[in-house]
């Protein structure tokens, strides 16, 4: 099943509720929250307060991306703010066989993510234990980037692995730089969660919304 998955790196925080109460309008049941520290990646953004409030506040289902150095610090607490979803950079850790099972060990789905010049075959022993992988295609840390054609790539490979293993049962998320001129191209390579911020937020949301979501009809 394809779907929208609005990113929250994007939106009017001023604004939120009104926003969030017209992604519901549009049946949107998945939010991308992006953690960043500064650190891992050249930013700071959203952090345990807003995944507590928007766990407290609605029933979105909240996907948690951390962009985080040293991500096995924070995953217990992610999960106790409220992530359903918790997605770590194999660029982020030194094991990521045992993060991935520490998160699954707390109750959450396990995301993996890799950056754009990282190679997918350095995730590919742990991708019978994950529930997601995300591609990204921009370099992680600001919203806003042009989306880079080459990552297009890694989803087909994903998407061709999946097919030919039983034991992948991972979703295929992409995120950075989507917006209607890029989505079908994004969805033809394979792509089942579009992340897209800018896309969502920028101008007039119930338009992007409509023109985003005519687009993945095409595809379900």
């Amino acid at each position: 099943m394809r779907k929208l998955v609005p990113s929250l790196l994007s939106a009017d925080l001023w604004c939120l509720k009104d926003q969030l109460d017209v992604l519901k309008q549009y049946q949107v049941d998945t939010l991308h929250v992006d953690v960043m520290d500064g650190n891992f990646v050249p930013n700071i953004s959203m952090g345990v307060p807003l995944v507590e409030s928007l766990r407290k506040h609605s029933d979105f289902s909240l996907d948690v991306h951390l962009m985080i150095a040293n991500p096995e610090r924070f995953i217990e607490t992610f999960r106790e703010a409220g992530a359903d979803l918790l997605t770590v950079h194999i660029e982020a850790t030194y094991h990521i066989h045992r993060l991935i099972q520490q998160i699954r060990n707390v109750g959450c789905k396990a995301g993996v993510s890799l950056n754009p010049g990282t190679p997918l075959e350095l995730i590919k022993p742990i991708l019978h234990m994950v529930d997601l992988v995300l591609v990204m295609s921009v370099n992680p840390g600001f919203g806003g980037q042009d989306f880079l054609p080459e990552t297009l790539s890694k989803v087909k490979m994903l998407h061709q692995w999946k097919q030919e293993r039983e034991d992948y049962k991972y979703i295929v998320e992409v995120d950075g730089g989507i917006n209607r001129s890029n989505v079908e191209q994004v969805l033809a390579a394979g792509a089942e969660w579009i992340v897209s911020g800018s896309g969502v937020f920028k101008g007039d949301l119930k338009t992007n919304l409509d023109q985003l979501n005519e687009i993945l009809l095409k595809y379900n």
